[in-house]
């Protein structure tokens, strides 16, 4: 935006000749003439006027694709803005809007692929960051936004009842607790993967799971019974509500009684349902809220009266009577002001808490957790851990008072919490000739963390075996032969419907001199990588001395990513980052 200037301020408007004194003269008249047609060809250069619908044949067309739910709103205001004529510059605003769910327009700019859009309004800043921070996407530039809706949870009025609504509040946990307590109240969200409100109201129960003692655990399990009633998308999981009042649909195991939905979304569904409709539940730790962040595509390329005319549309999207205009259609404008039409509308009543501000967007950090166990958690997991064990991982960590490979440990063992008894987990570590002629040498078997392993579990071995690891005192980095063996042996035993990966963290190049090149072992791994056994390699370089480019040319050649970091507590984010990162490309199950 930089490079342009804000257009006008001004709407469009039909010009208004004034009455001529009949005795003037001719020469004031002519002048008079000449300085207001002067004037008003000024005014129309400038946008401050316009004469009906001459503008649209030199129009400045702007295509939009915006989340399903905001689409029709956005559809009406662009209507309206061409009825009225509105002018950036002289000429005409004409703005198309297209719904496109907004993961798949994420998906699209993620790969880098061209689009015919120049605006993008998805229904959460979540999408635009994600794409932001990926240096190869689409450049995406949000410049402001004009609505919101708070995310809760809907209720058929039975269940609604059986919980006290509306005068028993509850918080996320407690909600989402009481539909796992009662088998008649079934409680259905859109996958989080492709879904904001999903992935919002699930950050929010991690975030209060992990304040309560044995929080990790309970997490867990209402992700694993949520994942058996979750949805493609937000307009799906509407169709899994009850289609009528009878006992008959009530009582259908396949129908849910509740649904994490927008305030927005339980305002049009009630609108079109006729009779009951759904009661809201607004959570009292508070409710996360959709955004709709209007944003500019590709900047670069669009040309000034592209800009200007996009930033005039957004200008106007924020006027009064728009902002009325999107009331009608369930949309929060304001985050003082609460129209009380649009919560009864969306099912919402006193005492519950709907005009408190919403919560504080969660951090990057917290939803890439979130998401990265609800994968694990959802799909279940094959993954084989890999760590240097070489000298250099007894080096400080500064500000700690602890080694690499102790933060590393700690951080190994926090990952190892967010995992079930069905994922299946295995450590090897790694330095030179730690077996023989071997660089590696496998600690715990890859099996079920369930499993029983002696008198505990393989839960219990891999924790005494985490917190077990030692560096080797003068001991090498062998890099390249274990991420060779390591590959082979994930691939040899994939697990079908599973999510299979293998991480390795080494915070050195390799040592070791006598190992596979480097051009050879990336040729080695593009030729075992196998579209029907998918095995992303995730390696994570740590510390100051590990080279990120060259961890992240081994893992593309599987299809996996390179990360890196510089204080070894991040890896279990990093780890997470990853795994969201692998199974968006496709490459969970199989």
């Amino acid at each position: 935006m930089g490079r342009h200037s804000l257009p006008d301020q001004y709407g469009a408007g039909g010009s208004d000749p004034r009455p001529r004194a009949r005795r003037r003269s001719v020469a004031i008249a002519t002048v008079l003439v000449l300085t207001v047609a002067g004037g008003t060809a000024a005014a129309v250069r400038g946008g401050l006027l316009s004469f009906g619908s001459s503008c649209q044949d030199n129009a400045v067309r702007l295509k939009v694709a915006a989340s399903p739910d905001m689409a029709p709103a956005l559809r009406a205001a662009a209507e309206r803005a061409r009825d009225n004529s509105l002018t950036s510059d002289g000429r005409c605003v004409d703005v198309t809007v297209g719904a496109q769910d907004s993961h798949k327009v994420a998906a699209t700019l993620l790969g880098g692929r061209k689009t015919d859009v120049q605006l993008w309004v998805p229904d959460s800043e979540i999408w635009v960051e994600r794409v932001g921070a990926n240096t190869s996407a689409t450049e995406v530039t949000p410049v402001g936004n004009f609505a919101s809706s708070p995310v809760g949870v809907a209720m058929v009025p039975r269940a609604a009842k059986s919980l006290g609504w509306p005068k028993k509040t509850y918080s996320w946990i407690e909600l989402a607790g009481a539909t796992l307590r009662d088998d008649a109240l079934r409680l259905g969200a859109a996958d989080p993967a492709r879904s904001a409100t999903g992935l919002l109201a699930l950050t929010r129960l991690s975030a209060a799971a992990s304040a309560i003692e044995g929080g990790d655990t309970q997490a867990a399990a209402m992700m694993k019974t949520l994942s058996q009633r979750t949805s493609d998308s937000d307009s799906q999981v509407l169709d899994t509500l009850p289609r009528d009042t009878s006992g008959a649909e009530q009582g259908n195991p396949k129908r849910n009684q509740a649904l994490v939905l927008s305030e927005q979304a339980a305002f049009a569904y009630n609108a079109s349902a006729g009779g009951d409709g759904l009661d809201l539940f607004y959570p009292k730790d508070g409710s996360p809220r959709l955004d709709f962040p209007y944003t500019l595509v590709d900047q670069a390329v669009l040309s000034t009266d592209e800009s200007r005319a996009a930033l005039r549309f957004v200008n106007y999207l924020r006027k009064p009577e728009q902002q009325k205009l999107f009331h009608r259609y369930g949309f929060r404008t304001s985050a003082d002001e609460v129209a009380q039409s649009v919560v009864t509308q969306a099912g919402g009543s006193k005492p519950q808490p709907y005009a408190r501000p919403a919560v504080r967007p969660a951090s990057k950090a917290a939803l890439e957790e979130a998401l990265g166990t609800w994968t694990i958690t959802v799909q279940s997991a094959r993954i084989t851990t890999v760590v240097d064990a070489s000298s250099s991982m007894s080096e400080p960590v500064s500000g700690t008072g602890q080694s690499r490979m102790d933060v590393t440990k700690a951080s190994l063992l926090q990952a190892l919490a967010t995992f079930t008894p069905d994922d299946e987990i295995g450590l090897w570590d790694f330095s030179t000739k730690l077996d023989g002629d071997k660089d590696y040498r496998v600690l715990v078997p890859t099996e079920r963390l369930g499993a029983a392993q002696g008198n505990g579990t393989q839960r219990d071995r891999l924790t005494a075996a985490f917190s077990g690891l030692t560096p080797v005192p003068n001991g090498a980095t062998g890099l390249y032969d274990t991420t060779l063996a390591a590959y082979k042996a994930a691939v040899s035993s994939y697990a079908k419907d599973k999510f299979n990966a293998l991480v390795i963290l080494t915070d050195g190049a390799n040592q070791d001199p006598g190992s596979i090149s480097l051009g050879a072992l990336i040729s080695r791994l593009q030729q075992l990588t196998r579209p029907d056994r998918p095995v992303p390699l995730i390696m994570i370089a740590v510390g100051p001395e590990a080279d990120r480019t060259e961890a992240d040319r081994i893992a593309t050649a599987t299809g996996g990513s390179g990360q890196e970091v510089s204080d070894p507590s991040q890896i279990h984010e990093v780890i997470l980052k990853a795994i969201v990162a692998a199974g968006a490309e496709g490459s969970g199950g199989g």
